[in-house]
């Protein structure tokens, strides 16, 4: 296990509504789901329950589709009660309710009503992990546990949001290429403990007959 900085993604298939309040226009979901087990492609990934506990969400945005180009439609800052998206973490992962200006931003008019509409039926986040576990690492399909999330820096409601092996070629090469990313470094680091750790003993073996060597030359 090893701390790691950069930034990924995950969808899921999920329930996203369009509510109307006192507030204004709603937007409510679930991007971080526990206890699922994802098909990535090269590998299956689960996130434990709990990988949460630990995570910093200080500045998240509200994205569709994960597009950076486009203005977020909502944001949490520190999750304070001036924020257009609120967050809450609970025992089956993360939930948010964002507060969508559709009268002055057309990509959360769009995105309302194609929630509204069913169109839209999935969430994304882009996220660091702290720290993670694998099964069967060198195996044709092998499982990521991820233990601890470091960072949420936005979600996104997205078009395809499944991660099954049979559509993410037709959805999103890069995603692929990202996944498969992640287990080469896994199973790269996996290979260099075995010769670092050899490394290691054959120093403590050649400082052993250099000890020996003294005691022996002392004896003459």
């Amino acid at each position: 296990m090893k701390n790691r900085k950069e930034l990924e993604q995950r969808s899921f298939v999920c329930e996203v509504r369009a509510e109307e309040s006192d507030a204004g226009k709603i937007i409510t979901g679930r991007p971080i789901v526990y206890d699922s087990m994802t098909n990535l492609g090269p590998f299956d990934e689960v996130i434990e329950r709990g990988a949460l506990t630990m995570t910093d969400l200080t500045d998240v945005r509200f994205l569709i589709n994960h597009d950076l180009s486009k203005l977020p439609v909502a944001r949490s800052r520190r999750n304070n009660g001036n924020s257009t998206m609120q967050l809450s973490v609970d025992e089956f992962g993360m939930n948010i309710v964002a507060n969508i200006d559709t009268e002055n931003n057309s990509d959360a008019r769009t995105l309302y009503s194609a929630t509204q509409r069913g169109d839209v039926s999935g969430m994304s986040f882009m996220f660091s992990v702290n720290e993670d576990r694998w099964e069967n690492l060198e195996s044709d399909h092998p499982t990521r546990h991820i233990l601890s999330i470091g960072s949420v820096v936005e979600v996104s409601a997205v078009t395809f949001p499944a991660y099954n092996a049979t559509t993410i070629n037709a959805r999103s090469d890069k995603a692929l290429e990202n996944a498969q990313l992640v287990l080469d470094n896994a199973r790269n680091q996996q290979r260099a403990k075995p010769l670092e750790n050899g490394e290691d003993e054959s120093k403590n073996t050649l400082e052993l007959l250099k000890e020996k060597t003294k005691i022996l030359g002392g004896l003459k």
